[in-house]
């Protein structure tokens, strides 16, 4: 269970890394530096510019189930970040109906009215607290608006992560367990989805999940529709060229995009005429009856890839 009144500011780091290994796993050990380092840093500017900064009491669940310790941490964390409200008798709650008390404008924090303006003229912690996995700071990630890219304040909400948008906002120390908040209930959501009470709660809102075989998936066909009428042709070459030795299909690919740009069929006769010779030499013998295993050179039908001997000679002559 948490302790009451601890702080990670005054544990050294043997005490951090025993806390990182104890309770929830999605507290590490770096985003306890990074709290310590926040708990710190408002201590010190506390003591130096002479504000009166309240301490956040955080301290991790050690309890030695890591789903239930990460929803203690939630739970407090929660607490932590309730806007202070002001007494249930207080005239100005009823009349003016001004529930809470740190609520004047942006750069006042809901929970323990600090002046966060002073602290960021002073030494913006703001920019020094940072996401461990990310390496974004709270002042790229919280104060600054996302369309303009100026900056801007972080406005806090009633009950925290929704509800009504308040007037104030975060100091650096609780803007940090804010952050925090956020990422373990993201994880605790995607694991209750994962359990069977889970499922049953998506299939109520009206959410399923239908298993598809990758077989069935259809891959985007980027084949030009005039081409789609040579579609059985190819399948035919492609069938007899894992057979045939006188069929080769030849695909060369753009060294650039790695795109098939250029396709070429070869119909080799030599290969036909010995595969017709080795599989029946009668048919051979018959087509050598009648002149056309043994035609003349000038009436022989050229290969596919075939060059002409001149156009060779040409093209050894430039190249020399």
């Amino acid at each position: 269970m948490p302790q009451q009144g601890a702080s990670l500011a005054a544990v050294n780091e043997s005490h951090l890394m025993a806390l990182s290994q104890q309770g929830s796993n999605s507290l590490t050990h770096e985003q306890l530096l990074e709290m310590q380092s926040a708990q710190q840093g408002m201590q010190a500017m506390a003591e130096k510019q002479n504000i009166e900064v309240p301490k956040v009491n955080f301290y991790p669940s050690r309890h030695p189930d890591p789903r239930k310790a990460r929803k203690q941490d939630i739970k407090q964390a929660r607490r932590l970040l309730k806007p202070t409200k002001r007494p249930f008798w207080n005239p100005l709650r009823w009349i003016w109906g001004l529930k809470y008390r740190y609520n004047r404008n942006a750069a006042q924090c809901v929970i323990d009215g600090t002046d966060c303006e002073e602290l960021i003229k002073y030494d913006n912690l703001y920019a020094k607290i940072c996401d461990e996995e990310t390496g974004r700071s709270l002042w790229d990630l919280y104060w600054h608006n996302p369309v303009t890219g100026e900056p801007e304040a972080f406005i806090a909400r009633e009950n925290i992560t929704d509800g009504r948008k308040m007037k104030g906002t975060y100091c650096p120390e609780h803007l940090h367990l804010y952050h925090l908040l956020c990422k373990w209930e993201s994880e605790a959501e995607k694991d209750r989805h994962k359990t069977k009470g889970g499922m049953k709660e998506m299939v109520k809102k009206g959410v399923s999940t239908v298993a598809v075989p990758i077989s069935i998936i259809k891959k985007k066909d980027n084949t030009p529709e005039f081409l789609n009428k040579y579609e059985p042709f190819f399948i035919e070459l492609e069938r007899d060229s894992q057979t045939q030795p006188g069929i080769s299909i030849l695909h060369y690919k753009n060294p650039v995009t790695q795109l098939n740009d250029v396709t070429m069929i070869v119909f080799d006769l030599r290969l036909f005429q010995q595969e017709i010779a080795n599989q029946s030499p009668e048919l051979s013998e018959a087509l050598g009856n009648i002149g056309l295993a043994n035609l003349p050179p000038q009436v022989q039908t050229p290969t596919a890839n075939a060059i002409p001997s001149d156009a060779v000679q040409g093209n050894i002559g430039i190249q020399q």
